[in-house]
């Protein structure tokens, strides 16, 4: 008999063990972080927007000079070499005192005659010596039958001039001269006393664009 109650007993105990540790089969199983299996949708109005890409494009800057109201010392025209967009436009730095410059414009002279009467071209002579004023400079180009833009560039011009193209553009006998295209670019020659037909060679390919 004491057998059999010992017997008994272990039965019933390695039954609750096996009990304890079966899982209930009623308790569903619960997500470990609830607030990562709720995601709350955001309003349409708070959605990152894309980029507005049909929009104007950027305007392009010009160099400021572009925009100053200048003055012809020929004939008392009032302009800005912005109003000549769409033409191509032969600029040199210069001064009446400057020996080079007058051979160089001398050679813009014999250009004019060459290219003849164009209405998408345009020259003009700006004297940046500090020192000389419109009445000397009218005078110069009276002489000397100049009948193309003359003007007498103010500080403030030749300031910028000179941090867009250098010192040298300060410097009239290097016969510093530029062209500036239908578009508003602007393309440095080289210094030095460029022949007429130099000059028709590099303007060409701006006449040819559209």
């Amino acid at each position: 008999m004491k057998r059999k109650y010992i017997l008994l007993s272990l039965l019933v105990l390695t039954a609750l063990l096996l009990a304890s540790c079966a899982s209930p089969a009623s308790e569903p199983a619960q997500p470990a972080v609830e607030s990562e299996a709720v995601m709350e949708e955001k309003p349409a109005d708070e959605q990152p927007q894309s980029a507005d890409t049909t929009g104007d494009a950027p305007t392009v800057d010009v160099p400021a000079w572009f925009t100053k109201e200048l003055t012809d010392v020929n004939t008392g025209m009032v302009f800005k070499v912005a109003d000549f967009q769409g033409k191509v436009i032969l600029v040199e730095t210069m001064a009446t005192w400057c020996s080079k410059c007058l051979s160089q414009q001398k050679e813009v002279a014999r250009l004019h005659d060459i290219l003849g009467d164009r209405n998408d071209f345009v020259s003009l002579g700006i004297d940046i010596d500090p020192n000389e004023d419109v009445s000397q400079l009218t005078g110069y180009v009276k002489k000397n039958v100049f009948d193309w833009l003359y003007i007498v560039a103010s500080d403030e011009v030749v300031n910028e001039i000179s941090a867009l193209y250098g010192n040298q553009y300060l410097n009239p006998p290097s016969t510093p001269m530029l062209i500036i295209d239908k578009q508003g670019e602007e393309h440095l020659l080289p210094f030095g006393i460029k022949s007429a037909e130099d000059l028709q060679n590099a303007l060409q390919p701006f006449f040819d664009e559209a």
